[in-house]
């Protein structure tokens, strides 16, 4: 399972990397406000999880994508603060996505662990 496990995760990162450049506006808005140039944030942090999530699928560059991954998520964790937040003040009916998403980053740093 953990040979499949890489494909599934380089997917995911390589799809959601790509995205940020193909329709940027749903990060832009979980974005912290008090943090700097929000578009360039938003295809850096793209620009990054497109590289690790293809550099996943290489024996000699799988290490360093996921602890590249790990940073990332880690670096990511206030936006998802901030998008849980809002919706809750927004009394959003999606909400429970922005809370259960919170937890999540752990288990997504866990799994990117498992490739170290």
């Amino acid at each position: 399972m953990q040979g499949l496990g890489i494909y599934i995760m380089a997917g995911i990162y390589s799809f959601a990397g790509l995205m940020h450049f193909i329709a940027p506006k749903p990060y832009l808005k979980v974005m912290p406000p008090s943090f700097p140039y929000p578009k360039m944030m938003v295809y850096i942090s793209g620009l990054f999880e497109l590289v690790f999530g293809l550099a996943l699928l290489f024996d000699e560059t799988r290490s360093y994508a996921a602890i590249g991954l790990i940073l990332l998520l880690i670096a990511v964790f206030p936006a998802n603060i901030y998008m849980a937040k809002r919706m809750l003040q927004k009394k959003s009916k999606y909400s429970w996505i922005a809370i259960v998403r919170l937890p999540m980053q752990f288990v997504l740093i866990y799994w990117a662990y498992l490739y170290v």
